[in-house]
This record gives structure tokens, sequence and C-alpha cells, in this order.
């Protein structure tokens, strides 16, 4: 009896020490940032029919659990999704899913409050069109 409440002890002990270790591993454990998208510029072509507009193409890929910052465009943007799924939404309007085969539009006065990768374990990629002021960024932080 007296060794069964030995090993009880040690047990309880040994259980505790373990449990505190891996609490104190994730107090210590930094809090990572998920991955942001990653952007290749396809093409920039200016518009001689629309003085002083452009069109810009690009590719964009969300890494999985990949979160874009709040931003707008001050363009007309044209999302078609290529592989994997996302949610995007606009301030003042529901998330929305796209999967692959899907558009989505946004316009110079949106704000784009959410912009994630559906997925944490798989990729997603879509292209992107911009129709904007020639020689202004295509993505402005913030709002």
């Amino acid at each position: 009896m007296r060794i069964t409440l030995v090993l009880a002890l040690a047990a309880a002990m040994w259980s505790g020490n373990l449990c505190a270790q891996a609490s104190h591993a994730q107090a210590a454990a930094p809090t990572q940032k998920p991955p942001t998208p990653i952007a290749t510029p396809v093409m920039t072509k200016t518009l001689p029919e629309f003085p002083g507009k452009e069109a810009q193409m690009a590719i964009i890929e969300y890494p999985p659990g990949a979160v874009a910052q709040l931003h707008h465009h001050d363009a007309h943007v044209f999302v078609h999704v290529l592989e994997g799924a996302l949610v995007m939404g606009l301030k003042g309007s529901p998330e929305v899913n796209l999967s692959p085969g899907d558009s989505w539009y946004e316009g110079p006065q949106d704000i784009h409050t959410v912009g994630r990768n559906a997925s944490q374990t798989a990729p997603a990629k879509f292209v992107v069109f911009f129709l904007k002021d020639a020689g202004k960024p295509a993505v402005i932080p913030g709002e």
C-alpha cells in the first residue's frame, strides 16, 4: 500500500511538473504573425484612350493561413481565383467565400477589411486586374 501511495505521489508530481513546463513553454513562446500575401507583378499598361489611367495585373499568392492587412486600392479591382479558397470582405458588407473559378470586384471607395486564405494547410492563388490612376500605388495600407 505504501509503495502504491509513493508511486501515485511521484506520478502526480511528475505530471504536474510536465504541465508546468508545458505552460511555461507556451508563455515563453513568441506569438507568430500569420504569413502575408505575396504579389508578383505581371504587367502595367498605360491606356491612351483614358488619359491618366493605367491597367495593372498581378498574381497574388496566399500561403496557408495568410492574412492581408486592412487596405484600399483607389482603383477598380477585379479578382479571379485560380487555386485554393479565400475569404474576402469589404467594410459594410458580409464576408464572401471564393473558390477556383469565382470572381470578385471592389471599387475605388471600398475598404478591404478581410482578405485571408480560408485554409491553414493549402495555398490560394488569384489573378488581380486594377484599373487605376497612372503612377499611383495599387495598394494603400490602412484606413
